[in-house]
């Protein structure tokens, strides 16, 4: 497989740079043997069946993004790419020169408090912080939200509010698991009503998810590491749906990924880089809500082959020509799986 074969063309008015004013205003574009629907979000309800499972990733975005200088006197912003311990981890480094392992980095907020933060190890594009007090306290008082590239404004309340889902109780990632930004209560209490499961996991997002793919042969792409936790009752609630005829609904790439790294390693937490392009043989989850893709995503390649490469080529310009609004603020698709 070339990276050519995952790229399209989108216009840039079509990259969503708010949320809609509710969570179910999204449109839902419907990918099944059948061909292409329309829908509105809330027609997930309609879509779910009685004895469905959908499983939801319940991570919480983290204010990830931190400002500062080097000892020099530049400037410099860090991304946590992920919390290694109570005081340590990985980072992504912006700076106008490479900083040296063994340095510091002084952190800077808006009330002008300062900590300095130390540089002890290097790995490719990351490296390693130690820090003075617990990472997530640190966050909290420095941190900003670390909205996507493609968002072009500076996150305010309306995004403190929206790029997490309702779900949201285990603070580690540094991006929304988006697919479920645009379920709210009330969906979940119709499922509940109709008889529809839903279960958890825990995938925290790692700032990897939006590396690029450099190389024009696929397989020569590494994935990044991310965590992962399945509570035991998630995996005995994909038990009873799949002894039951239900189908196992993940909601949103995070979801998949850690259910089919479970598949394949029975671990229930750990680090996956599983990187899914097609071929590969999927054994849990039967059907996918997710959102619209980056061009050359690996998580393009990962819906290309849940669904077929020709039927998401199809959704993709249908979605442009109706206009639908694409990436974390945008709207939805629900797939199922390529038979």
């Amino acid at each position: 497989m070339h990276l050519s074969d995952f790229n399209y063309d989108l216009p840039p008015e079509l990259i969503a740079q708010h949320p809609l004013a509710n969570r179910t205003d999204s449109r839902l574009l419907e990918v099944a043997i059948t061909g292409l629907r329309d829908r509105h979000f809330v027609d997930i309800t309609e879509i779910a069946k009685p004895g469905d499972l959908f499983i939801f990733n319940d991570t919480k975005v983290i204010p990830a993004r931190l400002y500062g200088q080097k000892e020099t006197g530049g400037q410099v912003e860090l991304l946590i790419e992920r919390i290694t311990g109570d005081r340590t981890a990985w980072v992504q480094i912006r700076a106008s020169k490479t900083p040296l392992i063994g340095s510091s980095l002084f952190i800077q907020n808006k009330a002008g408090e300062r900590i300095a933060a130390e540089i002890t190890d290097r790995a490719d594009r990351f490296y390693e912080i130690a820090l003075p007090e617990h990472v997530l306290t640190i966050l909290d008082r420095f941190g900003e939200l670390p909205l996507p590239h493609y968002i072009e404004h500076q996150p305010d309340r309306e995004d403190a509010q929206r790029y997490q889902t309702v779900l949201a109780k285990n603070p580690g990632a540094v991006a929304a698991p988006t697919a479920g930004l645009h379920f709210d209560d009330v969906i979940l209490n119709a499922f509940a009503d109709k008889g529809v499961q839903r279960a958890t996991i825990t995938l925290h997002v790692g700032a990897g998810t939006f590396t690029p793919v450099r190389s024009e042969n696929v397989s020569e792409h590494q994935m990044h590491h991310e965590w992962f936790a399945i509570p035991p009752e998630t995996i005995t609630a994909i038990e009873r749906t799949k002894a039951q005829g239900g189908r196992v609904i993940a909601v949103g790439t995070t979801s998949l990924r850690t259910l089919e790294s479970y598949a394949l390693s029975k671990q229930l937490s750990g680090e996956t880089n599983l990187f899914i392009t097609p071929g590969f043989e999927f054994q849990i989850v039967d059907a996918l809500v997710t959102n619209f893709h980056l061009p050359k995503s690996t998580l393009l390649m990962l819906v290309s082959a849940f669904a077929g490469m020709d039927p998401i080529r199809q959704a993709y310009q249908h979605a442009i020509a109706q206009r639908y609004r694409f990436f974390s603020y945008g709207d939805a698709m629900f797939l199922s799986r390529l038979p």
